[in-house]
């Protein structure tokens, strides 16, 4: 018996529960927990970064999304765990049609955002608020909350200073005729505040709340050894309080006051304290998300200058790579995936501003890139070779933005029908970077055009198709997501997202080529992509007969300036494969 799961369920016999939800969620919905809220890895032993568990007396179902369906199943203890489909069978469904009406459901306020708890709400079950964390006391070794040192965020890298970004989102505040915003996302409050953290690695954000006037005074509740390092002038406009204090001083302040908070982010243990002390909810997104989103030039510009360096580190590697592969499967003796990572790694290290990787990187050979966020382990750790795909995802962390691309390759010639897949993904993948779109459109009105190469083989991928990117801040950056699920954001010049579609066949192999990419103008009225992502795509393995013209064009069009962009900056080893990877397309045809 899991022993982590029969001290929950001890839990649930003493305090009279049928069942308890645990989220993979920490108080602030970040997408990347630090080990000590990762309740849901310790429990199950899923590391991956979206799912719930419901834990009964008798049952035990963990819900994963498409991206973690096989990943789940390979560790998790399938004898005690159950898997389901995050969103093709909802929680609040499952719980309708099993339970039966009255069964006491416990969840923890601030782990629980209202959308759902309103959802939850809806079924017959009594959702049960636990006044304590019962993690405290079941998890012996649980890891120590972060303290990462918070540093500034200098006003000529951000393009503005905080107190103009206070005063905007004030204004906004006034307009409503709302008293406060209760800001619960950290990288809302790095970027408010024009400051970054460390408190979960390759996430620079500060693990924290903050509470903004209509007057534009901000209140901070964060850890008080977080700030040491930061200068009298960053704080000396700040009232600080504990990380602890947050939901009691809302409660305090909310007495016949409008309280804006966001139903998708902000934990429901929020809305509790208002409505306990009389305040009005107004409930709508945090609007420094979507301001957040819109980047100014000076953002802009730090994009632009550190993917010349990012695309500098993946030529370096790259280069590397078509060398090492079929040298070392030569040798007997091939390359691992854990040595590629580790040997890009080094790469992105010697580039001017790196700080660290913007997530973990994703490198994944053969069978290994089916799972579309699988990570490398000694256990699992393959060879890369001639006779099938390796894919690799990964990104960077600089001082003035943060880079993510993905890459699939080939060493050897592979057999028809990979070669008509990959080829599938690359036009799905060229359709939506060269579209132009009218403007207010939104990300989901777009997500089938890199999907319809694929549906015209019967074929689908389980993920978005891009997401947003933050400036030097979270490598999923909400509000804009391309993806069949709606998206009421419309896609406007200053946004930043990623065009990235796949295809993953279980067992056997996973294609992805991703671009990050920036919308900008285009015809009158119409907005288009301007690629940030500067890294030659591998075509080795397209079948150029099933290519347009017009594809042919932007691929060369692409190549060429690639290699304008970055032939100064590579390695000199590296500039004549530079040279032949981006070679006009009839050159390497022939």
């Amino acid at each position: 018996m899991n022993s982590s799961l029969s001290a929950l369920r001890d839990v649930l016999i003493t305090q009279s529960l049928d069942g308890m939800i645990v989220p993979r969620a920490d108080a602030h919905q970040s997408e990347d927990c630090a080990p000590h809220d990762d309740k849901l890895a310790w429990l199950t032993g899923f590391t991956g970064s979206a799912g719930l568990a419901l834990v009964l007396r008798d049952r035990a179902l963990l819900f994963v999304d498409g991206r973690y369906q096989v990943q789940a199943r390979n560790e998790v203890d399938l004898n005690a765990w159950e898997i389901h489909h995050l969103h093709n069978e909802p929680l609040a469904d499952w719980l309708i049609g099993e339970l039966p009406a009255g069964s006491r459901i416990a969840f923890e306020p601030l782990l629980m955002v209202n959308s759902q708890y309103e959802a939850l709400s809806a079924t017959s079950c009594e959702l049960v608020p636990l006044p304590h964390d019962p993690f405290d006391a079941i998890w012996t070794s649980r890891p120590a909350a972060p303290e990462g040192a918070i540093r500034e965020m200098p006003t000529d890298i951000a393009g503005e200073s905080s107190e103009d970004k206070r005063q905007r989102i004030a204004a906004l505040l006034r307009e409503q005729n709302v008293d406060f915003l209760a800001i619960t996302q950290p990288d809302n409050i790095a970027w408010l505040l024009n400051v970054r953290g460390a408190d979960v690695a390759m996430s620079p954000v500060a693990l924290s709340f903050a509470l903004l006037s209509q007057t534009g005074e901000v209140e901070w509740f964060v850890a008080a050894g977080k700030t040491a390092g930061l200068p009298e002038s960053c704080l000396a406009s700040l009232t600080l309080a504990p990380e602890d204090a947050f939901i009691a001083r809302v409660q305090q302040v909310a007495t016949e006051k409008r309280i804006s908070l966001d139903a998708d982010n902000a934990p429901v243990a929020l809305r509790f304290a208002v409505e306990q002390s009389g305040g009005e909810v107004v409930w709508q997104a945090d609007p420094i998300t979507f301001i957040k989103a819109k980047k100014n030039q000076t953002e802009l510009e730090g994009y632009r200058h550190c993917h010349r360096y990012d695309g500098a580190a993946w030529v370096n590697f790259l280069a590397w790579l078509a060398h090492e592969v079929s040298a070392r499967e030569a040798a007997n003796n091939p390359l691992t995936e854990r040595e590629a990572q580790e040997k890009q790694l080094a790469f992105r290290q010697q580039q001017p501003g790196f700080i660290e990787q913007s997530f973990s990187t994703i490198s994944a050979a053969g069978s290994n890139a089916a799972m579309c966020h699988y990570h490398s382990s000694e256990k699992t750790n393959a060879a890369i070779t001639g006779a099938n795909f390796y894919l690799n995802d990964s990104g960077g962390q600089y001082a003035n933005g943060t880079t993510d691309a993905t890459r699939t390759l080939a060493f050897g010639t592979l057999d028809p029908q990979r070669r008509l897949h990959y080829t599938a993904v690359l036009k799905g993948f060229l359709a939506l970077i060269t579209l132009q779109f009218p403007g207010g459109t939104q990300g989901h009105q777009i997500d089938a055009f890199a999907r319809r190469p694929l549906w015209e083989l019967g074929l689908d991928y389980d993920h978005g198709t891009g997401h947003g990117v933050g400036h030097q801040l979270l490598i999923h950056e909400q509000p804009h997501r391309m993806a069949k699920k709606v998206n009421p954001w419309p896609l406007t010049p200053g946004n930043i997202i990623t065009i990235e579609p796949g295809l993953y066949l279980e067992d056997r192999y996973g294609i992805r080529i991703e671009n990050q990419v920036e919308v900008v103008e285009g015809h009158p009225g119409f907005c288009r992509f301007a690629s940030l992502t500067l890294i030659p795509i591998d075509l080795s393995q397209v079948e150029l007969s099933l290519l347009s013209e017009q594809e042919k064009q932007w691929l060369d069009d692409y190549h060429q300036q690639v290699r304008e962009a970055l032939s100064s900056l590579v390695e000199s080893d590296a500039r004549p494969w530079l040279f032949a990877a981006t070679a006009p397309l009839r050159v390497q045809a022939g």
